[in-house]
């Protein structure tokens, strides 16, 4: 019976496993995000805290996406377990470096199911993914911005302050009202 079930998804079973691997992506960045925050809130960096956690968020709902996607397309969705956050960070910078490094990991994997889609035939699933397509383009420019702010100033004492804050007109340029 399953197997019948299966043959009536509009998702390919190959592109299934692909987006339970990814739901489980976007779950560890969420966890990494939320380590992040953690980490900024604990050195007094408010406005970075505030913009991890909405990053954080932001990775939820994308997961969430997913998640939805499957279970509404006649798939099964598995809810991830995560494990093995890094904590420890010696700079802000090193934090924008991880998170940089982590939105083109995910970048990456979403281009790889799009284009297993398209050699499965799946238009479902590759017109599901085209927003995320585009969501990723956003997310790694504000990366980019972010850490291009640390050529522009030495990130010492007041530094660290005006990065800060120039942090927080990021997330604010990133997410209007």
């Amino acid at each position: 019976m399953k197997d019948l079930v299966r043959q009536n998804l509009l998702i390919h079973v190959d592109i299934l496993d692909l987006l339970n691997k990814q739901i489980k992506q976007e779950a560890e960045s969420s966890a990494a995000y939320l380590a992040m925050a953690s980490w900024c809130d604990h050195n007094g960096l408010v406005y970075s805290a505030e913009f991890f956690y909405e990053q954080s968020a932001e990775e939820r709902e994308h997961m969430m996406k997913i998640f939805h996607f499957i279970n509404d397309n006649g798939g099964t969705a598995y809810s991830p377990e995560v494990a093995n956050i890094n904590h420890d960070f010696a700079s802000l910078e090193e934090i924008f470096e991880t998170a940089l490094d982590q939105e083109i990991a995910i970048t990456k994997s979403i281009h790889n199911i799009v284009y297993e889609c398209r050699n499965k035939r799946d238009l479902t699933t590759e017109n599901f993914l085209q927003w995320f397509i585009t969501e990723q383009m956003e997310e790694e420019q504000t990366m980019r911005r972010a850490l291009e702010l640390f050529d522009l100033i030495n990130t010492e004492n007041v530094g660290l302050r005006f990065l800060d804050e120039k942090i927080k007109e990021i997330r604010d340029e990133a997410n209007p009202a």
